[in-house]
């Protein structure tokens, strides 16, 4: 396989610098107009490259890795989550899956804070006004948000994006608490003044923001959900630039408009792009097109990293963002 080039097909239009080194390398073929595969043309491509680059718009399932042809042997997923593929039927079919973990870990925590900010402070509200022209000028009692010194964050999944966010956090004089699978190291803790609830339950009680920064898999699937949502305070806001199927989005909705939840800035959502009308109506809620890790620098380092892998595997090395579906 080394002496001939690889077969790579890449499903969406990635960032220049990436697309002309794939082109150097591989025998690629890129969606220069970046229209999302349909199912069959997804089909398609899978029977017939080596190497698939996939990213998060493509839901490669069960039924698609069967039809696979047997040259498919990698897919280096263009992004780091992964409950878009079935990692576990790969690994029978011999599919190798790879992905780009840590590069958009500050870039996403960058969009939490901001979320955050947008939500107490009414930022969108009154950018909304402003742009209206229907604005006569300052007075007291006018888009009143609420401090966050002072305040409570609670934090659900303590890995790299959520210390992430937790760095930040303590910068803005918020009080740091979370809720993870496992304690995260005495060090770790110490560093970031951080506060661990073993009950997510109680924690929830408690905070006054809560930033979803945890995985989608089967355990995490509407965590926050309808009988959780009511432990938090009415004024609480909720910030979630994870996967948008550990929040129960209609649940949320009935809080927010019956006034039990005080706020929430979303970045996903649990219909993908299918947005819940409801949400779009709420002047407590702020909305952002999955753009977390939208950075130029860090897309770029997305692609480079999927270069590393196709590349490691064509040498025949071990691959450096391997996916163990054991630990999915």
């Amino acid at each position: 396989m080394a002496q001939n080039r690889l077969k790579v097909v890449v499903t969406r239009a990635l960032p220049e610098p990436v697309e002309t080194r794939m082109k150097e390398l591989f025998d690629v073929t890129l969606n220069i107009g970046d229209r999302k595969l349909a199912r069959e043309d997804l089909a398609r491509a899978m029977q017939s490259c080596d190497v698939l680059v996939p990213c998060i718009t493509d839901r490669i399932d069960a039924d698609l890795l069967e039809r696979a042809g047997p040259r498919l042997k990698l897919i280096a997923n263009y992004g780091t989550g992964m409950d878009h593929v079935d990692v576990a039927v790969a690994a029978r079919r011999g599919i190798l899956v790879s992905n780009t973990p840590s590069v958009a870990t500050e870039d996403t925590a960058d969009i939490v804070m901001a979320l955050v900010l947008a939500v107490t402070r009414r930022i969108s509200e009154g950018q909304a006004m402003m742009q209206s022209g229907a604005w006569e000028g300052w007075a007291p009692t006018a888009f009143l948000g609420r401090r966050l010194t002072g305040k409570r964050l609670g934090i659900l999944g303590m890995g790299r994006i959520g210390q992430a966010v937790a760095r930040r956090a303590r910068a803005f004089g918020l009080s740091v608490h979370y809720h993870n699978r496992t304690r995260v190291a005495p060090e770790i803790e110490a560093d970031l003044e951080a506060t661990w609830w073993d009950s997510l339950d109680q924690m929830l009680s408690r905070v006054d923001i809560l930033s979803i920064n945890c995985p989608h898999t089967p355990s995490t699937y509407h965590q926050i959900n309808a009988r959780r949502l009511k432990l938090m305070k009415p004024t609480a806001v909720i910030v979630n630039t994870s996967r948008g199927e550990v929040i129960d989005e209609n649940a949320l909705t009935r809080g927010l408009r019956a006034g039990e939840i005080g706020g929430a800035g979303l970045d996903v959502f649990e219909g993908g792009h299918h947005i819940n009308p409801r949400l779009r109506k709420l002047p407590n809620v702020v909305l952002l097109p999955h753009m977390g890790s939208a950075t130029v620098e860090g897309r770029i380092e997305m692609g480079e990293k999927v270069l590393h892998n196709i590349h490691a595997f064509a040498q025949g090395d071990p691959l450096p963002d391997l996916v163990d579906p054991a630990k999915l």
